[in-house]
């Protein structure tokens, strides 16, 4: 309980208490991180679904799908996108990047990111509710788990933190490797079964585009530690967000 209530506290509105702010509770949390990213995401398909009978049209729906885990979070993983992409972008040391990161405002980078990436998640949304409302329902809640499961992977033992205070600090090097790769097949097992709901083709293409999303979730941290010396909570923010783009666009190929 421990870790539910670490895991939704910290990463959705839902009022969840956190009851205990150690590494242990971290732990925990970022292993309940996909269940907190599976609720996210059935909410959001859920709003789809309400919205594309009454004849929205699948762009409104598009888009008040990709708005609702947005709410659900504050923005916060949309912020840490764009802050890390102004970090990134500024090629100057990692102690200066950091700095620019953990300032409020948002610099072009930032905002050139951030446009693109949402433009892409209602893209590939919008193309999915096009196949039907079940499409776009399977992958909304697929993408929005495998994005927590990237944070799950960016606490494994190994991975640093770049500052000696919050979250990225909290939670850093707290998940076992095996214990994340367990995790990381309860996923895929999942995205297979949800898959198979629709069709075998669909089983196969949820499984891929998840492994695509994370390997490109992969990516991004490992340049991050490099660039900063770790990851910090803007870093958790920009895998998730990454993690989800990637997913979703990897289901409208095939």
């Amino acid at each position: 309980m421990d870790g539910l209530r670490f895991a939704f506290g910290t990463l959705t509105v839902f009022p969840a208490r956190i009851t205990r702010w150690d590494r242990d509770a971290a732990r925990a949390g970022m292993l309940c991180a996909p269940a907190a990213g599976l609720v996210v995401g059935l909410v959001a398909a859920a709003a789809g679904g309400v919205l594309l009978p009454l004849g929205s049209g699948p762009l409104l729906a598009a888009v008040v799908t990709v708005a609702v885990p947005a709410l659900l979070t504050r923005g916060l993983h949309l912020d840490g996108l764009a802050d890390t992409a102004d970090g990134l972008g500024s090629a100057k040391p990692a102690e200066d990047a950091l700095r620019i990161m953990k300032q409020s405002d948002i610099g072009p980078f930032g905002v050139i990111t951030l446009v693109l990436a949402l433009l892409a998640q209602v893209a590939a949304v919008y193309e999915l509710y096009g196949e039907g409302w079940a499409h776009g329902a399977v992958a909304v809640v697929l993408a929005a788990t495998v994005a927590r499961l990237a944070l799950t992977h960016a606490s494994r033992h190994g991975v640093p933190a770049a500052r000696p205070e919050g979250l990225g600090a909290i939670v850093a090097a707290t998940v076992p490797v095996r214990a994340a790769t367990l995790c990381t097949a309860a996923v895929l097992l999942l995205a297979a079964g949800t898959g198979l709901l629709l069709s075998p083709s669909d089983a196969v293409r949820g499984v891929l585009a998840a492994g695509a999303g994370l390997a490109a979730a992969a990516l991004l941290l490992r340049r991050c530690v490099r660039r900063f010396g770790g990851v910090t909570g803007d870093v958790f923010g920009a895998v998730e967000e990454t993690a989800a783009t990637v997913t979703l666009a990897a289901l409208t190929l095939g």
